[in-house]
């Protein structure tokens, strides 16, 4: 029987203007939003256009490739801190980790809404972090670090609150989403909480409208 070749490696200087061209974009769209036109992310890449779409055909595309990067940290970081001793300071980490990707990358919240969800590798990618995040809060309920009643869901879905809530102070006062995730955490951790009034969701639902 003839085995199937293997595919090529990457040239190098695809994997460089490939780099190049996520590092550019990561920096244009956490500086400004995701109106930046493809002409300027090649010029911050040192690239010419094409370069750009043959490596991405659509921004579309490229979001979604740095939405896979930043989920890929959060997801290392929601890794490393599954077996960790203080199941509580882990699910604390990452918050943490969470709230500050949200707080210092413009990019990372306006594609949350954006077409990026349609792209499967992204929503892979999220469906496994809400998994961790329920991993990570399952310990932390077991160890009695925060109250009983709180899930994963209710974890990933705070990250995004604590970060609106901080949001219009941002440019002034870049460190103050640290303030409202402590608030919060000390409430995941009150002693003898009321009951909370509704049913928590099961699973995120990424075709639910609030989320486009």
């Amino acid at each position: 029987m003839i085995e199937k070749a293997a595919a090529p490696a990457p040239r190098a200087d695809m994997v460089r203007n490939r780099r190049l061209l996520l590092t550019a974009a990561t920096e244009a769209f956490a500086e400004r939003g995701v109106e930046v036109s493809m002409g300027e992310i090649a010029q911050r890449a040192g690239v010419a256009k094409g370069t750009v779409f043959r490596h991405f055909a659509s921004k579309d595309d490229l979001l979604a490739a740095i939405m896979l990067q930043l989920l890929d940290r959060l997801l290392g970081t929601a890794d490393r801190l599954q077996e960790a001793d203080d199941a509580g300071e882990a699910l604390r980490e990452f918050m943490t980790a969470g709230v500050e990707a949200l707080a210092t990358d413009r990019a990372f919240c306006e594609v949350i809404g954006r077409p990026s969800l349609q792209h499967a590798e992204v929503r892979d990618a999220i469906a496994r972090l809400s998994d961790i995040a329920e991993t990570l809060t399952a310990r932390a309920r077991e160890q009695g670090a925060v109250r009983r009643d709180i899930t994963g869901t209710d974890i990933v879905l705070l990250l995004g609150g604590i970060h609106q809530t901080a949001e219009p102070l941002l440019a002034s006062h870049p460190q103050v989403w640290r303030r409202y995730l402590q608030l919060t955490f000390d409430g995941l951790r009150t002693p003898d909480p009321h009951p909370l009034p509704h049913q928590p969701p099961s699973r995120l639902n990424l075709t639910d409208p609030g989320l486009g």
